[in-house]
């Protein structure tokens, strides 16, 4: 496991044994570039950056783009490959308030998968322009999926630590 120097365990975080085995295989397909080298140079959430970053496809995947330009907005699974994944309690910097890891969105979890909707800038050959990242460079890519407002969305959704009062 490649853990960046930027995660640490904080006080009041609690750790678990991995499985030996991983139970499946992932094909990454791609790389996404973004300005941010390090994790506290990332925004916190996908909707911190009006950053245009690249979302760059393995040559062999290009022509699963076709008529990917008619969306404007994309569903990305992205691999966060430098976080840890053995945390079940975590004590996120913004809150410092224990969390279970299925609660939060920190890139800390067993399967580091994360989802961002991205809009669609532009489309050249194998390589996406889009704003809505919260990523280190070099993320690598699982995923590509078009966003559909009409039922991907759920504006009445809550999480209810959350709630501000």
């Amino acid at each position: 496991m490649n853990v960046d120097k930027d995660f640490g365990i904080r006080p009041g975080e609690k750790t678990v044994d991995l499985p030996t085995a991983p139970d499946a295989g992932v094909y990454f397909i791609g790389r996404i570039h973004t300005p941010w080298k390090t994790r506290k140079a990332c925004p916190k959430n996908a909707r911190g950056s009006d950053a245009v970053c690249t979302v760059e496809l393995d040559p062999r995947y290009a022509e699963g783009l076709k008529n990917v330009e008619s969306c404007s907005h994309l569903v990305l699974l992205y691999w966060m490959d430098k976080a840890p994944r053995n945390l079940a309690v975590q004590v996120p910097g913004d809150y410092g308030v224990q969390r279970g890891t299925f609660s939060i969105r920190s890139p800390a979890r067993p399967n580091p998968i994360a989802m961002s909707v991205v809009k669609l800038v532009k489309v050249e050959g194998n390589k996406l322009s889009v704003v809505g990242l919260d990523c280190l460079d070099g993320t690598p890519l699982v995923d590509v999926k078009p966003y559909f407002a009409s039922t991907d969305s759920v504006p009445d959704a809550v999480v209810g630590w959350h709630k501000k009062g």
